[in-house]
């Protein structure tokens, strides 16, 4: 359930790939990029346009404010075709879920930590966190749904219970305690978890 910053095309007329995209794809890169390295007070319509090379009123006309940059910068991840590894088994598929959690977590500077801190500051971006986590937590129900399929977990587990307690754990270390995780801590909660489940913890 990684939160990546790849910008997709804009709604509307302009077709994928065309000069739309390129710019909405450049703003949205530099808006990761300024809020990544310095934090959502300094990020600001004249920094992005700086740094993507838009000019200022462009982004005046299409956002208008830094939330709204923040907001599309968001919703621009919902747009993508990311989904969870397939490895044939609930545990390694959660370890591996697990990993790309810790990776996107751990890059320097981080995106993704600056995207929650931000979320705390912005209403807008708040609402529009909740539902980009939403959405990955849906996709990830894949991932549940194959282990019922082959057996591995009673037919009632609820995914949702099942997910967030694989996955909590790092978002509590890393982002609340502010303290480091190893890829071999990651891949025991996904263990732990897989057993929890198979044993009937997150029947519904």
């Amino acid at each position: 359930m990684t939160s990546p910053v790849d910008a997709t095309p804009l709604p509307g007329p302009a077709r994928p790939g065309g000069r739309s995209a390129r710019v909405r794809a450049d703003v949205l890169r530099a808006v990761g990029e300024e809020l990544a390295e310095r934090g959502y007070d300094a990020l600001t319509i004249d920094a992005v346009a700086a740094r993507s090379g838009v000019h200022r009123t462009t982004l005046y006309r299409r956002w208008k404010t830094v939330d709204a940059l923040l907001v599309d910068l968001l919703e621009a991840n919902r747009d993508d075709t990311w989904a969870p590894a397939d490895t044939g088994a609930l545990t390694t598929d959660l370890i591996a879920l697990n990993r790309e959690v810790r990776t996107a977590a751990l890059e320097e500077p981080s995106v993704m930590s600056a995207v929650i801190a931000a979320s705390f500051r912005s209403p807008a971006a708040a609402a529009a966190q909740t539902r980009l986590l939403d959405d990955r937590y849906e996709r990830c129900a894949v991932v549940v749904t194959r282990a019922i399929a082959r057996g591995e977990l009673p037919a009632d587990t609820d995914p949702h219970r099942l997910l967030m307690a694989a996955t909590s754990p790092l978002y509590h270390q890393l982002f609340l305690r502010r303290q480091p995780m190893t890829e071999a801590e990651a891949d025991r909660w996904a263990t732990t978890t897989a057993a929890a489940a198979e044993a009937g913890a997150f029947q519904a």
